[in-house]
């Protein structure tokens, strides 16, 4: 019988989220502790699957001595900044990965590393990840596709991995569009083209973990016969079609940024040219009367028309009707 969880998470550390064995027929076989790893890897036909959540140094220690891990792998499994990649170590792999999730209306992204061996599967989660036991509970659900072996869990904890891009996509869409209407509407406010780079930034983080997990997939249906059975290669190419659709939808979502980014700056400098039209319409305008003023205001002596009875009335209608003019000819061309 499997041991209570409560016990399991009295006996096992912290870091230690799950260690459990595995049949030849892909049925859980009992819970175990790690000092229980060196003895159950000795039977023929089942293999290991352990989860980890930031482990300290002791902890991958004491994995390397039950699994016969390389230290290099270790090495990079302790420090969570890593690239996205996958290494050969005789006959094991070592596999790092991104992952996303929102947090707050925020994407955080973390690490998994994967350790994958003939009779072993070690995930070793650092910053925002979701935990994988959804992951290994679908697992468990269909005994006959965890028969295949480890290499099925690495499948499903990857296609885990890839299915969590899926909510950050659809959220980076949404904020999309409502940054388009704002800009659309000539919402030109500073806070608008924050957004709009922080959303750019973002969706380029986001492309940095999706693009290199395409070749690690890829590698993984073509590669490694030794370690990944031909009945899962399958798997592996599905996940790696959900990849490349995440990836393309990235990069669209990227030129539209740039394209919003570039529609705004347009919009802003068609509202600032209309502005600068206005006000050059009305100091245009003004500057009939001006003229007028300064033309009456030179003080010269032989001057006929400040003789005459009307000349002020006159002059005042000359200076209105001409203001009228401007005012019509500034109206038709937009000025005003």
């Amino acid at each position: 019988m499997n041991a209570p969880v409560a016990s399991l998470e009295t006996a096992n550390p912290p870091t230690l989220v799950n260690c459990a064995v595995y049949g030849s027929d892909g049925r859980k076989l009992r819970d175990i502790g790690l000092a229980d790893i060196d003895a159950a890897l000795k039977n023929p036909g089942v293999f290991v699957w352990v989860g980890l959540h930031e482990p300290d140094e002791a902890l991958l220690d004491n994995l390397q001595r039950e699994f016969g891990l390389h230290e290099l792998a270790i090495e990079d499994a302790h420090r969570a900044h890593q690239r996205t990649k996958i290494e050969a170590y005789g006959e094991s792999l070592f596999i790092a990965v991104h992952t996303a999730q929102m947090e707050h209306d925020k994407v955080e992204f973390g690490e998994t590393h994967l350790f994958l061996g003939r009779n072993y599967l070690v995930s070793v989660r650092h910053g925002a990840s979701r935990s994988y036991a959804q992951a290994r509970r679908c697992c468990e659900s269909a005994p006959a596709l965890l028969a295949l072996g480890p290499s099925y869990a690495l499948y499903s904890v990857l296609d885990f991995v890839v299915d969590n891009y899926m909510p950050i996509v659809d959220n980076f869409r949404v904020r999309l569009q409502e940054l388009e209407h704002a800009v659309l509407a000539g919402d030109f406010q500073r806070r608008t083209i924050v957004r709009l780079y922080e959303l750019k930034k973002e969706l380029v983080r986001l492309r940095l973990a999706v693009t290199p997990l395409q070749d690690i997939l890829s590698q993984l249906v073509r590669l490694y016969p030794g370690l990944i059975r031909d009945e899962v290669r399958p798997y592996f190419r599905d996940v790696g079609d959900h990849a490349t659709r995440i990836n393309e939808a990235a990069d669209t979502m990227r030129e539209m940024l740039t394209a919003a980014m570039d529609v705004n700056f347009a919009l802003v400098g068609i509202a600032q040219n209309d502005v600068f039209k206005k006000i050059s319409g009305w100091a245009l305008l003004l500057t009939a009367p001006m003229m007028v003023a300064s033309w009456y205001g030179m003080n010269f002596r032989d001057m006929p028309e400040l003789g005459m009875a009307h000349a002020y009335p006159v002059a005042t209608g000359a200076t209105a009707a001409l203001c009228i003019l401007l005012y019509i000819l500034l109206k038709r061309a937009r000025w005003l």
